[in-house]
């Protein structure tokens, strides 16, 4: 895989073939509406697929599990929305996901958990894929006493072609640790993800 971050130098390069996308589908790369176009996309490319630009990977902050003498042994979630790009379409797929670990020495800052998704969303995935880097960029960092994620998107590379099938999704779920061991601790946290 090509971790090369997309940067200034190659922008041209990818406006340039835009402009011969354009050429193959029948349009006119000429005409006003697309005279930007290649610029634009190669500017938006820059922005959805960050996640290959392992500099702007973000700095997870975490914490010691004991500050003032208070250890927290609870569930701790995080629930929010992702964007990602189907890598065998190049169409995005979308959703929301919920997040929960149950903390053993260290707890994290609760925006990071975001900060992270995003990341690893701004790149070509399959969903199975980004589940699993997800937690695993999280269990390496927090060693956590279980961690559990799923993910709910819906594919528009199964809506707008294909079998075109509207208002259906995708799930996928990791769970380690307590939330693999412990059916209680499981359904907690999947009555959580109920809409």
């Amino acid at each position: 895989m090509n971790t090369n971050p997309i940067n200034l130098s190659n922008s041209d390069l990818i406006e340039q073939h835009i402009e011969e996308i354009l050429k193959l589908i029948g349009d006119n790369p000429d005409r006003t509406g697309l005279k930007d176009t290649p610029r634009r996309v190669a500017k938006m490319y820059k922005e959805t697929f960050r996640g290959y630009d392992p500099e702007q990977k973000p700095v997870i902050t975490v914490f010691p599990n004991n500050d003032d003498g208070i250890k927290y042994n609870q569930m701790i979630g995080d629930k929010g929305y992702f964007y990602s790009h189907c890598e065998h379409h190049m169409v995005p797929f979308f959703g929301e996901y919920y997040f929960a670990y149950i903390p053993n020495k260290k707890i994290v800052g609760i925006s990071k958990i975001a900060r992270l998704v995003d990341y690893y969303s701004a790149k070509l995935q399959v969903q199975e894929r980004l589940t699993i880097e997800i937690v695993n960029e999280l269990e390496r960092l927090l060693k956590p006493k279980g961690i559990a994620l799923v993910m709910k998107a819906r594919h528009l590379c199964k809506e707008m072609r294909g079998v075109k099938k509207h208002n259906v999704g995708m799930i996928t779920s990791e769970m380690r640790g307590v939330f693999l061991k412990n059916a209680s601790a499981r359904a907690e946290f999947l009555n959580l993800t109920k809409d």
